[in-house]
Order: C-alpha cells, then sequence, then structure tokens
C-alpha cells in the first residue's frame, strides 16, 4: 500500500491502483505502463474497472507526436465552417470538478482489424507505449505512419505542469512513471460500481488491491 511498491510494481509492468482525491473525480483507476499491456490486461480493466480504457501521455512527448487536445481540434473547426461545434467546448463550469478535459484523439493501430478487440487494443496501446519511449529518446515520429484516427484507444495529454497546473488521474499517472523511470505513457481505466451505477468507493477499491495483491495509492502521496 506504499508509494515505493507502486513504483516497483510499475517498473515490473503490473498493474495498481490510484485514487486521485476525495474533493476531486473521487475515483480509483486501474494503471499500467501502456509498453507492457497484454490482451489479458485489457480484459482485466473492462471487467473489473468498467470505465474507459484511455492511454495518457507525458506532454512533452504528445508535443513532439504532434497529439493537440480535442478542445483546440474542435475550436479550430468550429472557425473553419463549423461553428455550431464551439459551443461545446467554450461554456464555462461544464466539468465539476476540473477547468479542462485531456483527452485528444482515439486511435487504432493500423494493423488491428476493428480496434475493438482485447488483442486489437492491447496493440495499438503497446505500439503507443512504444512509440512514446521512442520520441521521448530523440527519435522523430510521424505519428501517422502506425496510426488512424479515430479509432478505439482515447488518448489524453498530461497538463504541462504536472500536478501544479492540474492533478487529475492523467497527470498521476505520468508521474507515477516518470518517478518510475519508465516510458510515461500509462494506461489509466476507471472502476465502477455494478450495484450503485457510481464510481466504485475507496473501501471497496482498497478491498479489491487486497485481494488481487495490487498496490493501492493515493493523489496525495504524490
Amino acid at each position: 500500500m506504499s508509494l515505493d511498491s507502486a513504483i516497483d510494481a510499475l517498473r515490473n509492468g503490473k498493474m495498481i491502483l490510484l485514487f486521485d482525491a476525495e474533493d476531486r473525480e473521487g475515483e480509483t483507476d486501474l494503471v499500467i505502463p501502456a509498453i507492457c499491456i497484454t490482451p489479458s490486461d485489457v480484459a482485466l480493466m473492462r471487467r473489473d474497472g468498467g470505465g474507459l480504457i484511455c492511454v495518457a501521455i507525458y506532454g512533452k512527448a504528445a508535443d513532439s507526436l504532434g497529439l493537440p487536445f480535442m478542445s483546440d481540434i474542435l475550436r479550430s473547426v468550429s472557425k473553419n465552417g463549423h461553428k455550431s461545434l464551439i459551443s461545446l467546448v467554450e461554456k464555462k463550469g461544464d466539468i465539476p470538478y476540473d477547468s479542462r478535459s485531456s483527452f485528444s484523439l482515439w486511435v487504432n493501430h493500423r494493423e488491428t482489424f476493428t480496434g475493438i478487440t482485447d488483442n486489437d487494443r492491447a496493440l495499438t496501446i503497446r505500439k503507443v507505449g512504444e512509440t512514446v519511449d521512442k520520441v521521448m529518446k530523440g527519435e522523430k515520429i510521424d505519428f501517422g505512419d502506425e496510426f488512424r484516427s479515430p479509432g478505439h484507444v482515447a488518448l489524453l495529454r498530461a497538463a504541462a505542469g504536472l500536478l501544479t497546473e492540474r492533478r487529475g488521474q492523467t497527470e498521476l499517472s505520468i508521474e507515477l512513471a516518470l518517478k518510475a523511470g519508465i516510458s510515461p505513457s500509462m494506461v489509466v481505466c476507471e472502476m465502477l460500481d455494478d450495484k450503485t451505477g457510481k464510481a466504485l468507493t475507496k473501501e471497496d477499491a482498497i478491498k479489491y488491491s487486497k485481494e488481487k495483491n495490487m498496490p493501492f495509492i493515493e493523489g496525495k502521496d504524490l
């Protein structure tokens, strides 16, 4: 249940549980390095998590790959003949726990078929992880060579000021990757509760972590 145990698990390609904060989303996410994910990990996330399976990407890597925020794409498109789209992103106060969404593009790897199966999503996610690793090492990457959009894997851009500008699961998971010294692209998936229709409580998430022998940490630990 310690930060060190979580970092060690991530270094070894294992999954952990990460709770953001009581005064934010109040959600626990399943988290694993993108570069290490397998089809069985995707299956576990969709069964035991139930939320959206996304890949958080370090802001510097996203800049190098030319991956914008989806809100910026909509603003740009609204200026070029689709004016009605601006209302999707310009209304203030729509997100009760934050000031901005971290969503970027939705992609599939070009070697996938439909893109939604456990095998396909694992391939896309793993390739995203490998691509981030390469660009962080200084390689020049054309993201469109390997990926197409729209697709079935949501990419998230971590805010530039990690844990200062924003403290969501996106930033928390990337901060963990940086502390672990691994490629800063992390898979996150919210844990939901079938009975209540809400997020799984922190208490139930801790219980799950003990049953599965997965480290559980909170954003405040970072």
